[in-house]
């Protein structure tokens, strides 16, 4: 088996935040939160990260990360295109929005070794790179595959509402069903989510486990989700040509409705965070200062 190769999700740009904050400094050395990843993969074992980004961001994303990491890593592009989509399909005029996360998945269509995929603004600490390594250098094969989950109450922000991929399991640990929830809220030290935009709230389950977009794939992947892909962009440029995106949950939680794979859910009690809203910056930046302080990482990452 090939040795396994770190896939970075890097082409959207945050509605929310506002700008490209894949590459915005936050640590005390001016480092983005993808700086911390590579790192942690590095550590971990990685020694390759593809970087999927659009095309027109390739200067400020070399300039600003991969000429330090190319020293220690082998870098690749490969580019999100809003133009590549199926044969027939004609692009909405005025549509800028990427077309999701599993479209951005099959950018990078042509690896040929297994790989974890991540989303380059996400921490998610050292032992999910950890764990995720070792399952695909040992377990993950074509239809068998992997996803690192986390504590929700570990993932929230205090500055609004979030979307998270509720994860339900069976008794040995697999994945049985992804259920999106697009409105979730801190309820003191529990989570809530709605489905109406606030007029009501249903509490959720203490210690649920969720995506965060961390999984572990074979190159086989690709092939499965591109009739997923295809039969949603059919629909979605004709009932929301402008907003309309597909996921990597929703592409898994289709295949296994198909029982065409298997997830291992393996988890991690790190805590996990991300700058969705301006206001989380502080946090994130003292929450890397912190780590640097405790000598998880040293001032200059690269170095």
């Amino acid at each position: 088996m090939k040795k396994p190769v770190l896939v970075i999700l890097a082409a959207g740009m945050g509605s929310r935040y506002g700008g490209l904050k894949q590459i915005d400094a936050l640590g005390s050395n001016g480092e983005p939160i993808i700086d911390f990843s590579i790192y942690d993969a590095h550590e971990a074992g990685f020694d390759k990260v593809v970087l999927i980004i659009r095309k027109e961001h390739e200067e400020a994303f070399r300039k600003n990360l991969t000429d330090k990491v190319s020293k220690h890593m082998e870098v690749e592009f490969a580019y999100q295109d809003l133009n590549d989509v199926p044969e027939g399909i004609t692009v909405p005029e005025g549509r800028e929005k990427p077309w999701g996360t599993t479209h951005a998945l099959l950018a990078c269509r042509n690896l040929d070794a297994p790989f974890a995929i991540i989303n380059a603004d996400d921490y998610y600490g050292k032992d999910a790179f950890r764990v995720i390594y070792n399952f695909l250098s040992n377990e993950v094969k074509d239809g068998e595959y992997g996803m690192v989950g986390y504590v929700l109450e570990n993932t929230l922000t205090d500055h609004g509402t979030v979307s998270r991929a509720i994860c339900e399991r069976d008794e040995n640990g697999f994945l049985q069903k992804i259920v999106e929830c697009p409105k979730i809220a801190k309820d003191g030290d529990r989570a809530k989510l709605t489905n109406d935009d606030g007029k009501t709230w249903e509490p959720i389950a203490k210690g649920s486990v969720v995506s965060m977009n961390f999984w572990g794939f074979t190159p086989k992947i690709f092939e499965q989700c591109e009739p997923i892909f295809e039969e949603f962009i059919r629909k979605g440029v004709v009932e929301n040509p402008m907003k309309c995106e597909h996921v990597i949950p929703t592409a898994i939680g289709t295949l296994l409705e198909q029982k065409a794979c298997t997830v291992k859910v393996l988890t991690s009690n790190d805590r996990w965070f991300g700058v969705t809203y301006k206001e989380d910056k502080p946090y994130v930046v003292q929450c890397l200062k912190d780590y640097k302080d405790q000598g998880l990482y040293p001032f200059d990452l690269w170095k």
